[in-house]
């Protein structure tokens, strides 16, 4: 997945990652929804398996999570979906989603199945590195790119440690908290970026309240791929499915 990112940055000055739930508000607007984002220049989509408990996101996701399940979307759904939309899309797609839902599928089924559907990468935001062994040698095993997270609390010895670890791209928490809430880029977010970048050599991605193009304006030299997540579910929610791909276009 790195060198498909890299390959994609000589000709962008930074590159667009969004987020979908599986099943909100169903699998058939998830599938309207995603085409829109690829025809309109996203260039990596993360796809949320649904969780009871993503501690990681904010009121909007939480929302989505929860009415997913209520809908009745199983994680044997959500391979199925990614099946097709991988087959279809030719950028990189990852799952984002909790370590429980894996433990109780089973890790290493878990990894096969993904692997055999053309999975990239796995976010796992519950799953530190020393808890994840077996996680971390399956990843190699089934060249799917482990995903770590660095925070604005991380320290530079710990982004490190997660950077030797982290395959594909490193994913930058614009703030402390939840997904969500607007992100501000001051002088101490700016530190934040610059310490992130002398932590790894892998591309950095940066998420957690990116919501207009003014933001990813501003990211533009510093990172190299913005996380759109809320707000496109929001959209979706107010506008329908259609709003989606506009949106998109103006953000470039």
């Amino acid at each position: 997945m790195e060198k498909q990112l890299r390959k994609k940055l000589e000709n962008k000055e930074i590159l667009l990652m969004t987020h979908i739930v599986l099943g909100y508000p169903s699998l058939d607007v998830n599938r309207e929804v995603i085409e829109q984002m690829v025809s309109n220049g996203v260039d990596c989509i993360e796809m949320q398996i649904p969780f009871s408990e993503p501690m990681a996101d904010g009121p909007v996701i939480l929302k989505a999570n929860q009415e997913a399940l209520a809908g009745g979307t199983k994680v044997d759904d959500c391979f199925t979906f990614a099946a097709e939309i991988i087959q279809q899309h030719d950028i990189p797609f990852l799952f984002m989603t909790y370590y429980n839902i894996i433990f109780k599928y089973g890790e290493e089924a878990f990894f096969k199945r993904a692997a055999d559907i053309g999975m990239k990468g796995f976010i796992i935001p519950d799953l530190p590195p020393e808890m994840g062994e077996s996680f971390l040698a399956l990843a190699d095993k089934y060249k799917i790119a482990p995903v770590l997270i660095f925070t604005p609390t991380s320290t530079d010895t710990r982004m490190e440690e997660l950077a030797s670890h982290g395959r594909g791209f490193i994913y930058c928490a614009a703030r402390r908290g939840v997904t969500g809430s607007k992100s501000e880029f001051g002088d101490d977010f700016k530190e934040y970026l610059g310490r992130c970048r002398a932590a790894t050599n892998l591309p950095l991605a940066v998420g957690f309240g990116i919501r207009s193009k003014e933001d990813i304006d501003v990211l533009k030299g510093k990172a190299d791929m913005a996380v759109i997540g809320s707000r496109t579910i929001q959209l979706v929610e107010s506008e329908g499915a259609e709003a989606v791909g506009p949106f998109i276009a103006r953000l470039r």
